[in-house]
């Protein structure tokens, strides 16, 4: 009879720790250049060692270039058909992490040439893109089902700023909501500005100017990527032609520049390439990824007044950084390195921010994307 009990007790705590546990998936989008190869892969992310694990891919897509998580994690939401000529697309897959599947649900047009960035706000309902070529950002709601709409609204842009080459015209790289959802901030590194908007989630046409419509920056910086510190008081914007961060003060929806700060050495001169930007959940640090010559990633400590101060750099053993990711414990941080077509996982210390390589990399052609989630 005892041991009947016994066994009955091992199983009840199996089914216990079976119902309970908790993975942690890690999402890849790429430029596959092929609809008849992986677009995005999904992984398993063993939180003890670091190590990698392919569950799924998808086929059938071009360019899944960027993609983020719906808030409950059920939906990804993609920029598709990236780099692209006349072409550019939104896609929202469904993820059901009980068998482990991706399923393509539907695409609708990005509203301009080469999608690049895509956010979701907190609501599920409502979702905005950034078109770079064309220097456009579009709105899309979005259904319970994950079913993706046409765009609402289309804002174009035109103007550009002093770097011939690379700002001949608008160039939105990111789209970006405030703490509270109630604003979306544009990163334009043509026009070397930061684009305010307000967005009212019960109107039609939610998303419309703000007051300033726009926030200045540095001539030639081309502000590229774009994060809020946990706090909500303060936010940051990497500027990808000057290799730098700019820091801001962040209250009543406004942006006030306290601090820009280089994220290379004095080695470096020119012919910046940064691009990716992040801060741990603790709120402790902010990491700016390198590519071009230095392929790194800059580590800087966040001080009390929201200003910053490099710790060190971290090798990112591949090139082309594109975009990385921290998990929302703060423990990993992934990165994806389209240029050597490699992803490395990065173990974080909490105290020092430094960081070290664990697992073994894994290789997914031209990676460019990468968003982890527990789930």
């Amino acid at each position: 009879m005892k041991l009947k009990k016994i066994v009955s007790l091992i199983a009840l705590i199996l089914i216990c720790i079976n119902v309970y546990s908790q993975n942690t998936y890690v999402f890849f989008g790429s430029f596959n250049r092929d609809k008849t190869t992986e677009g995005i892969y999904v992984y398993k992310l063993d939180t003890i060692k670091g190590k990698l694990s392919k569950v799924t891919s998808v086929k059938g897509i071009l360019n899944p270039s960027f993609l983020t998580l719906s808030p409950n994690g059920k939906y990804v939401l993609a920029c598709t058909e990236s780099k692209t000529p006349n072409a550019g697309s939104i896609s929202s897959f469904k993820f059901n992490p009980k068998d482990e599947t991706l399923t393509f649900i539907n695409s609708q047009k990005s509203g301009g040439e080469n999608p690049v960035y895509v956010s979701v706000h907190r609501n599920g309902q409502w979702v905005v893109n950034a078109n770079y070529t064309e220097g456009s950002a579009s709105v899309y709601p979005l259904s319970e089902d994950g079913t993706l709409h046409p765009a609402v609204q289309n804002f174009q842009f035109s103007e550009g700023s002093i770097n011939e080459d690379r700002q001949d015209r608008s160039h939105i790289h990111a789209a970006v909501f405030s703490p509270d959802f109630t604003h979306v901030f544009l990163s334009d590194l043509g026009a070397d500005k930061i684009r305010s908007y307000t967005f009212e989630t019960d109107k039609a046409e939610p998303m419309q100017a703000a007051k300033p419509p726009y926030i200045p920056t540095t001539l030639g910086g081309g502000p590229r990527h774009f994060t809020f510190h946990p706090n909500g008081k303060f936010a940051y914007s990497i500027e990808e032609l000057s290799g730098t961060v700019n820091a801001y003060q962040y209250e009543n929806s406004t942006l006030k520049s306290i601090q820009r700060i280089n994220t290379h050495t004095d080695q470096y001169k020119e012919n910046f390439e940064s691009s990716d930007i992040h801060i741990s959940p603790d709120g402790r640090f902010l990491y700016a990824s390198n590519r071009g010559v230095e392929n790194n990633i800059a580590i800087f400590s966040i001080l009390g007044d929201g200003t910053l101060k490099n710790v060190g750099y971290q090798s990112i053993l591949g090139k082309h950084a594109r975009v990385f990711d921290i998990d929302e414990s703060g423990k990993f941080l992934i990165i994806a390195n389209g240029g050597s077509g490699t992803v490395v996982v990065f173990k974080r210390d909490a105290t020092t921010g430094l960081l070290k390589k664990v697992g073994k990399k894994v290789k997914i052609k031209s990676a460019s994307s990468v968003k982890i989630r527990k789930y």
